[in-house]
């Protein structure tokens, strides 16, 4: 019984894990995005 509970535990944290590595991808990628808006702009302006 010890174990069935145990494995729960261990995919509790598996999931959790999961869930934050997802908001660091989403993060990452919508700073990409906004970057890949941004510096085109910019050069077009010519700030950058």
């Amino acid at each position: 019984m010890r174990k069935f509970f145990q494995f729960f535990e261990d995919r509790n944290k598996v999931i959790a894990h999961l869930k934050k590595l997802g908001w660091l991808g989403f993060a990452f990628f919508l700073i990409k995005g906004l970057l890949w808006i941004l510096i085109p702009y910019l050069l077009a302006k010519g700030i950058f």
